[in-house]
This record gives structure tokens, sequence and C-alpha cells, in this order.
């Protein structure tokens, strides 16, 4: 069972690998400091009276210490020292400051198995027009306490995944159509920056670090806390149908797939979610096709939708409405699925679609059926699409925030899923870079987009951040003035 919460971990250089060799993610940190990591003995004396009573310093002959750093993907995983897990926002201040001064690299992370619950509560405000959420929140705790009081707000989709990690990349989610991108909906946020003082952002206070923030946030600090939208829930109950196709049907699937989104304008109660998957208790030979329709409304008012999908025999079909904190798990996409699952490397590369290709798509299954069958260690690994309506999206201004890929109608990606095996790795990242490049092949003449929530970390600046040379000039602005260290340098790092 998860818990929401807010943990720092702390990795110190001198326990780190030559900054060269370290993979993608990992090797862009900027840290001039040559200060060695203080001890044990150091850390509990210097930095444990500063925290407040509730916080908790892991070490990894703690007992908690495991479960602490556990990873959603194994790949990479960086050399900690230290866990810090704090009770409140001052404790994060307090262990970026001591961090600085010891020269000790940090990150910031949030959701995971077996802790307590600290700075993740979610308390509606009393107009019930919005809500505070502690920044170790996550999407099915947000989805069911708002849920509960009769109200929605724009979430991320897959239930285990940090409400804020998601909102600093852009956030989409299945009440896009509705209401935006799950940043669209963040009224503030408390943050603390790279030199440990705590600030409160938004339009009105430092509204230059507000647009940056939703889109690249990652990059500028902390999130402790964040008041976030609420709106009157539209429905109950969620109508889902989900399909299992063999490969023959894929050219008629994703032709009906792309009459139903129509160039971007479906309705915004109405969204879809395919990939490529193996399952060898329907075929030992081939991968399948799954494909799920979500509706917000009733099963007869969603029926104009799905009956093309049953026309096409489907070998398996399972469609019900629920309640919709019910709907993640209801689809593969809740805590205990195997998609929350930890313990796999995971690779992903995303690319930004405007329409299906079919024959593209066809090549693309090929692609992921050649590699997995002459490397079974992989067949784990999905091709994902995702077609979230796009009405709230693009009824907001481009120019009004650092989210860049706002005329995407279809996120697509490649997620390499294996146990953890260096000898895999070169051929797992090889082989994804490759279907994502065939997957983009499939829009001639259109540039790579690549979304910063799903990127793996060699991506350009300009395919994560935008193509507009304004865009790019005003986050290398915001980098120089509000992290010029690099603290915040982990993760598809801004470029100054």
């Amino acid at each position: 069972m998860y818990s929401s919460y807010l943990l720092l971990v702390l990795a110190c250089r001198a326990l780190l690998a030559d900054a060269a060799a370290l993979p993608y993610i990992f090797n862009r940190a900027v840290n001039d400091t040559t200060a060695l990591a203080p001890s044990r003995s150091d850390i509990q004396r210097q930095l444990g009276p500063l925290l407040t009573s509730g916080a908790s310093i892991y070490f990894p002959s703690s007992p908690q210490f495991a479960d602490a750093t556990s990873r959603w993907s194994s790949y990479a995983e960086p050399q900690i020292a230290v866990v810090v897990e704090p009770a409140a926002a001052k404790d994060v201040a307090v262990t970026v400051s001591f961090a600085n001064k010891h020269g000790i690299s940090f990150l910031a992370v949030n959701k995971g198995h077996g802790s307590t619950s600290t700075l993740g509560a979610v308390h509606i405000n009393t107009d019930g027009k919005s809500a505070s959420v502690g920044g170790g929140s996550y999407n099915q705790e947000l989805i069911e306490a708002t849920w509960s009081n009769g109200k929605a707000s724009a979430s991320g989709s897959c239930a285990c995944v940090g409400v804020m990690g998601v909102a600093l990349g852009g956030g989409l989610g299945r009440y896009q159509g509705y209401y935006g991108l799950l940043q669209d909906n963040i009224v503030d946020v408390d943050l603390v920056l790279a030199s440990g003082e705590i600030i409160t952002v938004s339009e009105q206070s430092h509204p230059d670090l507000f647009w940056g923030l939703k889109g690249a946030g990652h990059n500028f600090g902390i999130v402790t806390r964040f008041t976030i939208k609420l709106y009157d829930s539209p429905v109950n109950d969620w109508y889902f149908a989900q399909f299992v196709f063999t490969q023959d049907k894929l050219e008629a699937l994703v032709t009906q797939v792309n009459k139903m989104m129509d160039n971007g304008t479906q309705r915004k109660e109405l969204m879809n979610y395919f990939i490529y998957a193996w399952n060898p208790q329907i075929s030992s030979t081939d991968p399948i096709i799954v494909l799920t329709i979500y509706y917000i409304g009733t099963k007869e008012q969603a029926a104009p939708y799905t009956k093309p999908y049953f026309d096409l025999n489907p070998v398996f079909h399972n469609d019900s409405s629920v309640p919709y904190p019910k709907l993640a798990s209801a689809t593969g996409l809740g805590d205990e699925d195997f998609s929350c699952a930890h313990g796999y490397n995971r690779l992903q590369y995303p690319v930004g679609l405007l329409t299906y290709n079919v024959s593209n798509t066809r090549a693309v299954y090929n692609m992921y059926k050649s590699q997995t069958t002459a490397v079974p260690a992989l067949n784990l690994s999905t091709v994902v699409f995702e077609g979230y309506s796009l009405e709230g999206v693009k009824a907001v201004d481009p120019v009004s925030t650092a989210y860049p890929h706002r005329e995407d109608n279809i996120l697509a990606s490649i997620l390499a899923v294996y146990a953890p095996n260096p000898s895999l790795d070169k051929t797992a990242i090889s082989w994804a870079r490759q279907v994502r490049d065939l997957m983009h092949a499939g829009q001639p003449g259109r540039k790579l987009n690549a979304y910063v929530n799903y990127a793996f970390g060699d991506e350009t600046q300009e395919q994560v951040y935008g193509y507009e040379p304004w865009r790019l000039e005003r986050l290398r602005g915001l980098k120089r003035k509000y992290d010029p260290q690099g603290r915040f340098n982990f993760y598809e790092p801004i470029k100054v």
C-alpha cells in the first residue's frame, strides 16, 4: 500500500561515479563544491536538531531505508547516502541549506511504499472552489478527496504518480477536455529554492517563475504545498470499455480511432488509450492490442463511440460504469497494478503526434514484435498511445505557460521495461530510440516534440522545451536567476 509523502534524498558526491560515466539523467548536475560528505554522526548532530519533531532521518542501515529509496524505475539509480523525510516545509528548506553547506547533491521525491504521510494532505477550502494540497500528495489521494466532496479537479491518469511531479511538466489527464492540463489549474505554490529560501509563487507573486513552473518546474525548486482549482463533479460514475484485439485488426482499429478523434476535436467527455503488449494467454506468437475508451457519462451516451470497436469483434472486452476513484484500478492503472510496480528498469521515449499514420503504426508494431521476440527479456515493454480530449488544453494561450506542446493531439511513447540487467541497457536504449524515431517518421516534416515528464534525458532542449527562441531564452533567464548553481540539474536541465 502506498502512502503520500515528500522525501529528500542526499547523494554525496564522494559516493557518485565520475560524471562523464553516469547515465543520461544523472550526468548533467552542476556542482563545483569539493567538500567531503559529512559522516552519519555529523548529519545526526548537525542536521537533526534543525528539523521539526515529526521529521525523520534514514541511513542505509535503517529499516525504513529500502522502502524510502525504492523507485518506479531502477535504471540509473543514484547512490543515496541518507534520506530525510520532512514533516514541514521548514524541514525541506533546512535540508537543502545543509546540503549546500556540505557540497552534497540532493533529490526530492514523493510517493512510495511503507512511509508515513508527510506533506501529503488534501484540504478542501471553505468556498469549495479550490483545495490546498501537500507537495507529497499523489493522484489517487487527490481524486478520492475531491470526489468524496462532490468535486473534481485536473490530475494525472496513473493512480500512483505524485500530483505535483506531473504538474511541473504539464500534466495530461482524463479531465483535461474540461479543465485543461493539471498545470493550468494551479493557483499558487509554496516553493523551496536552491538557496533554501521558501517563497510563495503565483500570478501575483514571482509571476515570472510561476510561468516557468508550468512546464519546466523541476528546474527551479521543491514544491511543499500548492492550491489547485476545483469544480463541481460533472458525474459520479465514469463509463469505460476495454477491448483486446489481435494484430490483424490493427489498421481498422487505428482508422476508427482517427475518425473518433477527428484531428483533436473529439468531445470533451471522450478519450482513448491503446497499447501494444504481450499476453501469451491470447497469443504466444503476436503481441496484442489493448484499447480503452473512457467516457464521462453513461454507457448509453458512449455507445455511438464504442459500437465500432465492438463491431471489430475483439477477442475480449470488458465494460462497466464505476465511481471515478475506482477508474484507474478498473483499467490497469491503479496503485497495485504492474504499471505502478517498483523493481524494474523502465526507459521511456515520447513523441507528440497530430494524427495516426496507419501504415506507420503497423511498422511500429512490427518493430516492437521483432525486438521483443529476439530479446524475450524485453517482452514486458509496451508501446503506448494516449488520446485525451483537448478542448480544455487548446483553450489556454500557449504563450501563457512554459509548456510548449499544446498543438499535439496524441502522446505516443515506447516504454522499455525489463528486470535490472546492465548487459541489456544499451540494447534497450538503442531499441527504444529506434521505435521513437520510427513513430516520429510517420509525420514527415514535423519536428519532434518530447513531453518532459516522459523524456529519457538525451533529448535536445528544443524537443523538450519548445522550438521558439523566446521560450528557451525566457527559461534560461529564470534558471540563471533562481538556480544559478544548477542544484536542480538532475533531470532535463535547462542549459544556460
